[in-house]
This record gives C-alpha cells, structure tokens and sequence, in this order.
C-alpha cells in the first residue's frame, strides 16, 4: 500500500490490525476542528461475517509512504502507530501533485511554484533509516537509474513514461496528441498551484481540448457530484459536512468555505476520469461531455523517445528494458 496525502500515522497500525480481522480506526482530518475534537473513521472486518464467526487471516500488505523529506519519513518511523517498510521519495518534477515548496510561496513569472535546494531531499538521512526507499521524479533514463541506485536507493518509481505506452488506461486520443507534441518539441507542462481543490501544486500537460488549454471553453457550470476530493469540516453544531472548492461557489461558502478558496480550481474527479474515457455526458440529449485534463511529470517533454522510427506507439516492455539498462552491473544496497 502506498500512501502520500497528509501525514498517514494511524494507516500501518490499521493495516496490522486488518491483517488480523480486528477492527481499526484512522484520525479523520477535520477542517475547524479544535484540539479537544477527535474524529475518525472506524471499520471492523468481522462486520462482514456471520455473528459468531471470524475473518480469516490475511497477508498483511507491505506499507509505503510517499514523502518528500527526510524529517517526515523519520518522524512516521518513529511515531506510526504500526510497521513502515519503506518509502517512495518524490522530488518536484515527479507528475500528479506535489508537496508544495519549503518556506513562503513564491512563484514565476509564468506563475509557477519556485523550488530550491532546500526541496532536495537528504538522501544520507534516509539511508540511515534503514528501510528500503525508492527515487522518484524524472527517473525514467538509464543513468538516473543508475545514480539512485549508488545513492542507496532500492529503485526508482516511475510513472509517466508507462502512461503513454500501449497498455496503459489513457484514451488513444490523449496518447497520439501527447506523442505527436513531445515528438515535435512543442510539449509542455504547467505546475499549478491552485488548479487542485486540495491546495496542493498539481502539474497538467499543455494539450489542446483539455481544461489546461486557455483557449477551450471550461465546463459550463461547476458540478461536484463525484466527490473523491471532498474534505470533511466541523459544522457549528459539531456535527461533519463535506465540501469542495471545485463546487459550486455558492454551495461552497454556504458550508462555511471562503469564496477565495474556489479561485481557479478544477474539478480533478470528473476531468481524470475523462483522461480514461469515462466521461460523464451532461444535459438531455448528451450535448455536453466532462473534458479531460492530463497531468504527468516534466518527463513527459520528451515521452517520444520511447518511439522507434516508423512507429506511433510503444509498449511498457520497451520502458522496461530501457531502464534496466541502468541497473545493469549495479546492485541495490
């Protein structure tokens, strides 16, 4: 299993307990809560069997946290309430969201988050740790290959590069326009900082038709009726409601959100279901569909090097041995 969103402390203990079929439960972060609040989410496997029986006994799954310094992966070794086997390192370049820079926020000229070295994490700390830890974020070469692993890292984690190969979930539309781009170094990607609802930098390929274009329509009306981005926050009577800066902005400030927070966000859930062609279709007749909006790591510029001459396409096996052209004569730690 692998976690980085928050801070996940109360998740290995859960997966040990599960393990066993007893019930767990985890902190449920609040937005309003005080220090005397204490919200969680609780499950009991034995729920699902018949009174008087038990849950079997399961394999309890390895636990990876996605971090990006080594002060928060010391601090989950040490305080977890259970087992951490390992880590995955993300540096900014990497695709998806990333943890927003050290310090106060500053961005470009093209309005994009400023990173240091203050952001570059100390890899001699996470040696000392002991565990087991992968590198990722422009990982996909031979070579970086190669240096994570003589940096003590186990591997690399890699994820751009098989989005685009043959098997990968994302519409053939997506795939050859993406391709075509790298292909004619016309490909890039914006890192925003506000385009999540979850107030983390979220990084979008530069494609034409998707929300990341300026120059194609957005959505009509804002319609949060997915939800997977929802955050719990505590109502004046201390009960729990959930709300979305992507919402709608009248909904939204109703439930006590700041209209502020609404500025520039895009409804992530509906547009990457898009990415897969799992649109929704909007109004009657089906006149209005969700429209995609990629997101992939700075790697993705020069995708098309995976492409052989004569070929529009490639298949995760051509990454693979790719890569593994690095780890060859080396040997992890």
């Amino acid at each position: 299993m692998l976690v980085g969103a928050g801070i996940p402390r109360t998740i290995p203990g859960a997966l040990d307990r599960f393990a066993r079929g007893e019930p767990a439960e985890v902190t449920l972060d609040v937005k309003g809560a005080t220090s005397d609040d204490h919200f969680v989410t609780r499950f009991s496997p034995s729920e699902l069997w018949p009174a008087g029986s038990c849950p079997p006994a399961l394999v309890r799954p390895a636990f990876f946290a996605i971090v990006s310094s080594a002060t928060l992966a010391t601090m989950l070794v040490k305080k977890s309430n259970g087992r951490v086997d390992g880590f995955i390192v993300e540096g900014p370049t990497a695709g998806g969201h990333n943890a927003p820079p050290r310090g106060p926020l500053r961005l470009t000229q093209a309005g994009e988050p400023i990173y240091s070295d203050r952001d570059q994490p100390d890899l001699e700390e996470f040696r000392g740790l002991n565990l087991p830890f992968w590198l990722a974020g422009s990982y996909a070469h031979p070579e970086r290959v190669a240096e994570a692993l003589r940096c003590g890292a186990t591997g690399v984690q890699v994820g751009t590069v098989f989005a685009y190969c043959d098997e990968s979930g994302l519409t053939r539309e997506i795939k050859d326009q993406t391709l075509a781009m790298s292909k004619a170094q016309t490909l890039r990607v914006f890192t925003d900082p506000t385009a999540s609802p979850t107030g983390f930098p979220f990084k979008l390929v530069q494609l034409p038709g998707t929300l990341a274009d300026p120059a194609t329509p957005g959505r009509s009306a804002r319609v949060c009726d997915l939800g997977y981005l929802r955050h719990a926050y505590k109502k004046p009577d201390g009960s729990l409601g959930w709300r979305c800066p992507a919402e709608p902005v009248e909904d939204f400030v109703k439930k006590g959100g700041s209209e502020s927070e609404t500025q520039g966000r895009k409804c992530l859930c509906n547009a990457l279901l898009a990415n897969i062609g799992l649109e929704q279709v909007r109004g009657e007749t089906g006149e209005e569909r969700e429209m995609p909006l990629v997101t992939s790591g700075d790697d993705v510029i020069d995708v098309a090097r995976f492409l052989k001459s004569g070929s529009d396409s490639y298949r995760a096996a051509d990454v693979v041995a790719y890569l593994l052209r690095g780890a060859s004569g080396l040997t992890s730690n």
